[in-house]
């Protein structure tokens, strides 16, 4: 079928790439490449209703105004796809604005990464039936075998796709809190890569996660060179932010972003402030600097 994708980033481009090798066409518009479009009403041109254009941008300001600016050049029956990391009550409010336009609005949860071009993209896909039923070709042309699922209505893809991204924070902090334990054994001489190869074979705790940490490894053994500086992308914080509101207890994950906000600091304020309290108290010695 015949498709229009905006933003050829990492993602965008390797789906709009798996999508031609699966005999799909595939228009595109991003201004920063070279695209078969120079805007999103040009793209609309380039297609034939129903149209279906999917959004693989930034979320926030920038799917925004690419989705308020589609909503004035689709016309009815026409799909907009936001396949970004967008919050999923933003995905509600767009599948009711673009319903009431007679658009469909689908949110498609994307996970694969770099990867996905050669391994296939994860597809958590919310929406209306008529809008996933048409778009099935291309859902499954960009997921492996058994990687593409309709999991509900309107928001469900981004609210799935957030708890996933929940779960990877607290996966990701769990293997790095245990390699720098066997990093800080001063009893062994432990190949850290050799464990991480190792435990993916047969091991409870096997994951594609640790196949790239042991690929990571391989190319910076001893991580030379990698600063331990981890941003987040927002949706760890919308996780604990929903665990909160309804009152569901998520220690791990919550920990786990934490963490990330600990690694970007170059001298923690409430450590020098525990320091201090054990000097007033105890006086206890004070490392200054």
């Amino acid at each position: 079928m015949k498709l229009g994708m905006v933003g050829l980033g990492r993602m965008g481009a390797g789906m709009t790439e798996r999508l031609t090798r699966a005999g799909h066409t595939v228009q595109t518009f991003d201004p920063n490449v070279g695209s078969t479009a120079g805007s999103l009403a040009e793209l609309a041109r380039q297609l034939e209703p129903p149209r279906a254009i999917w959004l693989m941008i930034p979320a926030g300001e920038i799917t925004e105004r690419a989705f308020q600016d589609l909503l004035s050049i689709l016309e009815a029956d026409d799909t907009i796809v936001d396949g970004g990391n967008s919050n999923f009550r933003d995905s509600i409010r767009r599948g009711e604005e673009a319903g009431a336009r007679g658009l469909h609005f689908v949110d498609a949860g994307v996970s694969g990464g770099i990867w996905g071009l050669k391994e296939g993209f994860c597809l958590m896909v919310g929406g209306d039936e008529e809008a996933i039923g048409r778009l099935e070709p291309v859902f499954l042309a960009l997921a492996p075998e058994g990687g593409y699922a309709h999991v509900g209505k309107g928001g469900s893809g981004h609210f799935v796709k957030m708890v996933h991204n929940g779960i990877e924070y607290g996966l990701m902090q769990a293997y790095a809190e245990g390699f720098e334990l066997l990093n800080a054994s001063g009893d062994f001489e432990l190949d850290l890569r050799q464990i991480a190869a190792l435990w993916n074979q047969g091991s409870v705790v096997r994951s594609w996660l640790l196949e790239l940490l042991e690929r990571a490894l391989e190319e910076h053994p001893g991580l030379e060179g990698i600063r331990g500086y981890v941003e987040d992308s927002g949706e760890g914080r919308w996780t604990v932010k929903e665990a909160i509101d309804a009152s569901v207890p998520l220690p791990a994950i919550t920990l786990a972003l934490f963490a990330r906000f600990g690694s970007r600091q170059d001298e923690s304020f409430a450590a020098k402030v525990n320091a201090a309290l054990r000097g007033q108290f105890g006086g206890h010695q004070i490392r200054t600097e």
